[in-house]
């Protein structure tokens, strides 16, 4: 049987399995910002921020876009409520430069007044214009100061992160398009156009967070897995065309 007769080469490659993501070696890492000591595990494979000081990134230093990045993330203390989260799209020396392109994710525990504006509690994405200084920027998404608020979680919008609590995530990270799932909930598909540039965790003042388990693979091309009834479909076409083989031969 000729199954290119029947129509099914491209629903059958989709169907075809890839190999498991390998984790990633952060000792080559870099940190930036402000006050921060970020501790790269003996494996190589997990890192603790341990200071709650100014914003910091600790960042892959290659081109992350069209990947798919996952792993864990947990804040080892009853300490603070302030941010946790990760950068797309930045480039090294942004945490202080004037003048940016790149995109925050942060995750706050709880809303708290900071000076004359408020960062609220929950997970947000922003686009960062002005690099990440410590004030209503970062801390209340002012646009004014450079960090303009795009969306905020489905779920997690107006929920904080808890203490001592592991969370798995995936990003996808592509130039039109980014995708945040926690735990397997899609919470954040925010389309545009986004810079190119590296991964990276994100603190604000708050200690004691560590990042593991970060695997990283070339995101999927859209719509490249059939729906289940579209596979469904070409399941019966495939017994169909079975058929008729059979019956020819008869």
């Amino acid at each position: 049987m000729n199954l290119v007769k029947l129509g099914l080469p491209v629903a059958l490659a989709a169907m075809s399995t890839t190999a498991a993501a390998a984790l990633v070696d952060l000792s080559s890492w870099t940190a930036q910002g402000g006050s921060s000591n970020w501790q790269v595990a003996a494996d190589k494979n997990s890192v603790l921020q341990s200071v709650n000081g100014n914003p910091t990134v600790f960042f892959s230093g290659s081109n992350d876009r069209g990947n798919v990045l996952s792993g864990k993330i947990r804040v080892q203390t009853t300490s603070d409520d302030d941010f946790i989260g990760f950068v797309l799209g930045y480039k090294s020396g942004d945490a202080s430069a004037a003048s940016t392109d790149f995109i925050l994710i942060d995750w706050k525990q709880a809303t708290q007044v900071n000076g004359n504006c408020t960062g609220k509690v929950g997970l947000a994405i922003s686009r960062v214009a002005q690099g990440l200084a410590d004030g209503s920027g970062t801390w209340c998404h002012d646009p004014a100061k450079g960090v303009t608020e795009l969306a905020r979680g489905t779920t997690l919008g107006s929920t904080g992160w808890a203490d001592n609590t592991e969370y798995l995530f995936d990003l996808v990270f592509t130039a039109t398009n980014i995708q945040v799932k926690v735990d397997g909930t899609t919470e954040l598909n925010v389309n545009g156009s986004f810079a190119d540039g590296s991964f990276g965790f994100y603190n604000y003042s708050q200690q004691s967070v560590r990042y593991s388990a970060i695997t990283e693979d070339v995101a999927p091309p859209t719509n490249s897995v059939p729906e289940p009834g579209v596979l469904a479909l070409l399941g019966i076409g495939l017994l169909a065309g079975i058929g008729g083989v059979r019956r020819r031969k008869a």
